[in-house]
């Protein structure tokens, strides 16, 4: 079981769990698309998509930088056709770009607004729509988002409803896709971190040093979209996967390689359901 000679269509993939995702299908001896606006060094954050596809090619893979703003129509169409004539086709899109901004509706400012509607519920509806000519015609076609499972409460809208509704359309995508798309054997699925993740938007935005501390790495989130991709499109679609969950069913036991800091008790990420219960030992 393996994704040697598949083709990854990743957004955002120039670092954190784009990145780690298309590392992880690299050392099958994927082909990997990084599809994401960071064409040259920012201040604040590590890698570019020439840092990434160079990593990518180092893992094993075969690599395509690509400068995508995924609110930009024609660069998502065109950077999709590249991707297949590159690659002879494409086998999986991960929806994986997305804008965060934790503040309350009097603070949110409607440009803030529009942009994380614009890259998480449409972008992920855009790039999803261009993809499905080109996965159509794939073996095993897969969509995936990394958005969470549709737990409609109050308590995640209230905090920052601008957010919660942008991310929500992204799993929205996912239910609606799942149905839309079954019939033609592409499989539609979301996938979310239980704890927060080791990635610069942890560093920057919701909690500095402590809270990396506090996180799993992106090589979970990778290793179980990895997972979710070796499966059956035509018979498994339309599931809303918590990452540790998911990885106990697939046979993983030992969660502790995923900690950044061993002993530190893990920061619980956003919604993630109440009804949800991490595997025994996961969390210890």
């Amino acid at each position: 079981m393996s994704l040697q000679g598949k083709t990854l269509f990743i957004t955002g993939a120039s670092r954190g769990i784009g990145l780690a995702i298309g590392l992880r299908a690299a050392r099958d001896g994927a082909n990997v698309a990084i599809a994401a606006k960071t064409a040259e060094p920012h201040p604040k954050l590590e890698g570019t998509i020439f840092t990434a596809a160079d990593a990518i090619e180092r893992a094993g893979g075969r690599a395509l930088p690509l400068t995508v703003d995924v609110r930009d129509e024609e660069a998502v169409k065109d950077a999709l056709d590249r991707t297949a004539k590159e690659f002879g086709g494409i086998d999986i899109v991960v929806n994986n770009a997305s804008a965060i901004s934790l503040s309350n509706t009097p603070k949110t400012e409607m440009k803030r607004f529009d942009l994380m509607h614009q890259i998480n519920a449409r972008g992920t509806y855009m790039v999803s729509k261009y993809a499905i000519p080109h996965l159509e015609k794939a073996q095993n076609p897969h969509i995936l988002m990394l958005s969470p499972p549709l737990d409609m409460a109050e308590r995640w809208f209230a905090p920052h409803l601008a957010y919660t509704m942008a991310k929500f359309g992204m799993s929205l995508c996912v239910l609606g896709l799942a149905g839309e798309l079954r019939g033609r054997g592409i499989a539609v699925n979301a996938l979310w971190p239980r704890t927060t993740i080791a990635t610069a938007a942890v560093r920057n935005l919701l909690g500095g040093d402590a809270l990396m501390q506090a996180s799993r790495t992106p090589e979970i989130v990778a290793d179980a979209a990895h997972a979710v991709f070796l499966k059956d499109a035509k018979g498994f679609s339309g599931r809303f996967l918590i990452d540790d969950s998911f990885l106990s069913e697939e046979g993983v036991t030992d969660f502790s390689k995923y900690r950044v800091t061993a002993g530190v008790p893990l920061a619980p990420d956003f919604f993630v359901p109440e009804t949800s219960v991490a595997p025994p030992g996961a969390l210890d």
